[in-house]
């Protein structure tokens, strides 16, 4: 019956489209999706790599999520990391898993994201 997840949606603060657009696109490397214009004329941005879509959608009031989170697959956890810390962001690795390399760290606005070596 359930096939796979098609997206995961993190919120964002009104006006927050072009910060988004710089860690989406400019640091993780995803590519932005065009929005149907009733979408878009809500704000947030998709975006998409492989068979992953991140859509930010508009909150008001804003709360960053600090617990829930996408878990996201990578095929070089490492060149992720160089990616991050180039562009000033940090983050922790998390060991508690067994045999899984996999981190934590937050966008530009606070959400939670993980990252796992595919």
């Amino acid at each position: 019956m359930l096939a796979a997840l098609h997206h995961a949606q993190v919120a964002v603060p009104k006006g927050a489209e072009d910060i988004s657009r710089a860690y989406y696109v400019g640091v993780l490397g995803m590519t932005e999706l065009p929005k149907p214009p009733v979408l878009a004329a809500r704000g947030g941005c998709w975006f998409a790599a492989g068979g992953l879509e991140i859509h930010t959608g508009v909150e008001e009031p804003f709360v960053p999520a600090r617990k829930a989170h996408p878990a996201i697959l990578v095929t070089d956890i490492d060149e992720l990391v160089a990616a991050l810390t180039a562009a000033g962001y940090e983050y922790t690795w998390d060991e508690t898993v067994p045999d899984r390399r996999r981190l934590h760290t937050h966008d530009p606005h606070g959400n939670r994201l993980e990252f796992i070596q595919q």
